[in-house]
């Protein structure tokens, strides 16, 4: 049992900590010639730095366009929904090209990677394109769908 402290105490138990933080040349190339010695790395960088590849920005569900007849439409509501990945992504929504902004009209909903914009008490003016703006870091994906009031002749 006494031969345990001395073992962490030993320069052995340093070394590896330097040689991390400041690799020399000659410890850069043997690190390329045995792939094992990745081990050395800390255990959080791989999973990390894959995730960030793993998970691309997209829609799993693009938008779909909404046709509400005049007569039955007016006073309802309608709802665009997407689902999007990852959820960490930044969802706003536009109307025409302008930002729509959360009021009494408009509700965002966002439940994972789920999200929704509902449209309350349809007008006719309400009709037109939607598109939501998904936006991670420096990425940006797009899913546009039409609201379609149709009038009663």
């Amino acid at each position: 049992s006494e031969a345990k402290p001395p073992k962490e105490e030993s320069p052995k138990g340093i070394s590896p900590i330097k040689a991390k933080k400041t690799p020399s040349p000659a410890d850069a190339e043997r690190r390329k010639l045995r792939p094992g010695s990745g081990g050395e790395k800390p255990p959080e960088e791989p999973p990390f730095t894959y995730q960030l590849k793993a998970v691309p920005l997209k829609f799993v569900k693009e938008m779909k366009d909404i046709v509400l007849k005049e007569a039955e439409s007016v006073g309802s509501s309608a709802i665009f929904e997407v689902l999007i990945s990852p959820s960490t992504a930044i969802t706003s929504w536009m109307k025409d090209g302008s930002n729509i902004r959360e009021s009494p009209k408009h509700k965002f909903i966002a439940d994972g990677k789920d999200r929704k914009l509902h449209i309350i008490d349809v007008q006719l003016s309400d009709a037109g394109e939607y598109t939501c703006v998904l936006r991670l870091g420096n990425k940006e994906k797009t899913s546009t769908a039409k609201l379609i009031v149709e009038g009663i002749s």
